[in-house]
C-alpha cells in the first residue's frame, strides 16, 4: 500500500490594521501511513498551543521517521530556511556563531545551519518528543556538533545566554494563541529573549499570525527592527498582502 503522509493545516483568518482579510495556512508536522491518499486535517491552531498537544504531533512524527525515515514537515516551506540563511550570508554572520533555535521541532532547519558550515548551534524545544525526533535525524545525518535541550522559554531551567543570533519560525505564533494568559505569556517570552541574546545580537522571526507592524510593538521594549526580509505575496478578496512576516531585529 502506497504511504501516505498526512499534513495537517490550520486555517486562520484574520483582519491586520489596515482591513486587509488574510487567510494564513499552518503547516504543522503530523504523518500517517494509511489509505494511500493523501489526507488533509483542518485543525485550530490554539490547540496545540498546549504542550500535550505538541507532544502527541512529535510522537507520531517520531514513529513515522522510524518506521520510513520521513523527516516531516518544514515550518513555512524549504524557502523560509534558505531565506535565513541567506540573510546570515548577507551579514557575513560568523560560522562559529552562537545560534539558537527557539522551538526547534523537528530540527531540520538546524541540519540546515551545520550543512551551510555553522558550528555553534543549540536547538530548544519544550517537547521531550520534539528533541528526540530532532536527534534522531541529527544522528542519521552524521553531524556531531548540533546541541538540543529539552527547554520551556517561558520558563528556562538552565542557563541559556549570550548567543548571537536567535530564530524564531512560529514558536511565536503558537505562544500567542495560547488560550491560557497569551498577552503575560508574550510579554514573558520577550522577557527571555532579552536573557539569552546578547547585546547587539540579532533575532530572526517569522510569523504568519502577526503583522510586521504588530511585530514591532511586541518587540518595542529592548529591541529595534534591523530589516525586513521579502516574503511571498498572495489575493485574497481583491486585495492583496503577505503571508507570513519576516523580520531582523537587533537587541539594543
Amino acid at each position: 500500500m502506497q504511504a501516505l503522509k498526512a499534513t495537517v493545516v490550520a486555517l486562520r483568518l484574520r483582519r491586520d490594521r489596515r482591513g486587509l482579510e488574510t487567510a494564513v495556512l499552518r503547516r504543522m508536522a503530523l504523518s500517517r501511513r494509511r489509505w494511500g491518499l493523501e489526507n488533509i486535517l483542518w485543525i485550530e491552531l490554539g490547540t496545540l498551543c498546549l504542550q500535550g498537544s505538541w507532544n502527541a504531533v512529535y510522537e507520531r512524527e517520531l514513529q513515522t521517521f522510524q518506521e520510513y525515515g520521513d523527516t516531516g514537515e518544514i515550518w513555512f516551506g524549504e524557502e523560509s530556511m534558505t531565506r535565513l540563511i541567506r540573510w546570515m550570508q548577507k551579514h557575513k554572520i560568523p560560522l562559529d556563531a552562537s545560534v539558537l533555535d527557539i522551538g526547534t521541532g523537528n530540527g531540520v532547519f538546524l541540519v540546515e545551519l551545520a550543512k551551510f558550515g555553522f558550528s555553534d548551534i543549540t536547538g530548544i524545544d519544550y517537547s521531550p518528543s520534539a528533541i528526540q525526533l530532532s536527534g534522531s535525524i541529527i544522528e542519521k545525518e552524521g553531524l556531531s556538533n548540533i546541541k538540543l535541550k529539552v527547554e520551556d522559554f517561558l520558563n528556562l531551567s538552565t542557563k541559556l545566554s549570550g548567543f548571537q543570533i536567535c530564530i524564531d519560525k512560529g514558536t511565536f505564533d503558537a505562544i500567542s494563541l495560547n488560550p491560557d494568559n497569551a498577552i503575560e505569556k508574550r510579554k514573558q517570552y520577550v522577557k527571555s529573549l532579552s536573557v539569552v541574546l546578547k547585546a547587539k545580537g540579532f533575532f530572526l522571526i517569522t510569523s504568519c499570525n502577526w503583522t510586521k507592524e504588530e511585530l514591532l510593538n511586541e518587540f518595542s521594549e529592548g529591541f529595534e527592527l534591523f530589516e525586513e526580509l521579502p516574503t511571498p505575496t498572495f489575493s485574497f478578496g481583491g486585495r492583496s498582502g503577505n503571508s507570513v512576516a519576516a523580520l531582523v531585529f537587533q537587541k539594543k
